[in-house]
């Protein structure tokens, strides 16, 4: 039989290696006055992972598969961390290491062990798929999107989400019945539900959530405006139905660029008359600028045009124009909102240009034939 971390499960694979951590202190000796008191990291199913104190007699590596206490019964894991990065990663995880809440390392799987973990993993899709029509028998407003049973397949975990509080003690003795374990009731959110199923994002690529991400942050409609970004909700929510986690990436880059920004607010008084703002290119530096008796003609000057144009407006003093005479930036809206955009949902829009290709072609064969002729 191979080694035991040789065979790791399908379900424990994940791309971009989402759940594997890198042990950057593997190299360096382990300290002689503080030990890791044989504490290590195991990984679950659905990117549940959780501390265990091992036996001095266990030697553990990463990758081996281990039966670890649970409540009832063991469950079965794979070891992700031994050694001294382990007290780093408590700490950051803010678990203490003497804490008694800190459930113990059985043994080394055994073969039999894994058999029935894969015999349980094997079942979740079944199970799951049963459980949704009891919900639905049952009239209740929940999503039950994952199940994981425990190593001994004497509990499952049923993952759900709902919109409102349900009632789901009628469905427990209803699932105990029909699966004959001890069931367990975990809400989870949209974004964690998204997470599990993953997907293709609109970028093309897959889901952050389900590839690396491991901490959501919350994301306010704030950073869209930031970035000037339209406020449409069908491009700004993602596959879970919030704010896209992608919107907060660039946010601290355009809020730092931002300070330098002055207020828009403010009129710009020059002797050509009064502009007003209209928008802004947070990247270039640039803020578009329109006369009140010319509302669509922008203009697009740099921001120390207007830090220049608003410090003579303070000693009242006006420039002649908005943009100096060799640096003018005119935005004319009435050629964005004229424009005939009628060919940018044709299916046939990449076959025009080769039509009129054509008839120049015949153009000119007429003419020459005309002139042969004559």
């Amino acid at each position: 039989m191979p080694q035991p971390h040789t065979r790791q499960l399908d379900v424990f694979r994940h791309s971009c290696n989402k759940l594997d951590a890198f042990d950057w202190l593997q190299n360096i000796k382990p300290s002689e006055v503080y030990t890791s008191d044989g504490i290590v990291e195991v990984r679950f199913k659905n990117s549940r992972k959780d501390f265990f104190r091992a036996a001095p007699d266990l030697d553990l590596k990463v990758g081996d598969i281990v039966a670890v206490e649970a409540s009832p019964g063991h469950d079965i894991g794979i070891v992700t961390l031994t050694g001294e990065v382990v007290k780093l990663q408590m700490k950051s995880k803010k678990v203490k290491p003497d804490s008694d809440d800190l459930k113990r390392v059985y043994r080394k799987a055994k073969v039999s062990d894994i058999e029935k973990w894969v015999t349980a993993v094997k079942q979740e899709e079944s199970t799951m798929f049963r459980s949704r029509e009891i919900a639905d028998s049952l009239n209740l407003e929940m999503k039950i999107s994952d199940v994981e049973y425990q190593g001994d397949r004497t509990k499952a975990i049923f993952y759900y989400t709902a919109d409102d509080r349900v009632d789901f003690r009628e469905l427990i003795r209803v699932l105990a019945d029909a699966f004959g374990v001890r069931i367990e009731m975990r809400q989870i959110g949209m974004r964690q539900e998204a997470s599990r199923l993953g997907g293709i994002g609109p970028c093309g690529r897959e889901l952050c959530c389900a590839t690396w991400l491991t901490k959501f942050k919350s994301v306010s409609t704030n950073s869209a405006r930031t970035q000037q970004l339209s406020l449409n909700p069908q491009k700004l929510a993602g596959q879970c139905s919030k704010l896209k986690c992608c919107i907060n990436y660039e946010n601290s880059c355009y809020l730092d660029i931002l300070k330098d920004f002055p207020d828009i607010e403010k009129e710009l008084v020059t002797k050509k008359g009064t502009a007003t703002y209209q928008k802004m290119d947070v990247l270039k530096k640039q803020i578009g600028y329109s006369y009140k008796d010319t509302p669509n003609h922008i203009v697009m000057i740099s921001v120390e045009r207007v830090n220049e144009i608003l410090s003579l407006n303070a000693g009242n003093k006006k420039p002649d124009d908005l943009a100096l005479a060799e640096n003018i930036n005119d935005v004319n809206n009435d050629n964005l909102f004229n424009s005939d955009n009628s060919l940018e949902d044709s299916l046939t829009r990449f076959d025009k240009p080769q039509k009129r290709k054509k008839s120049r072609r015949r153009k000119k064969k007429n003419k020459s034939n005309q002139k042969e002729t004559n």
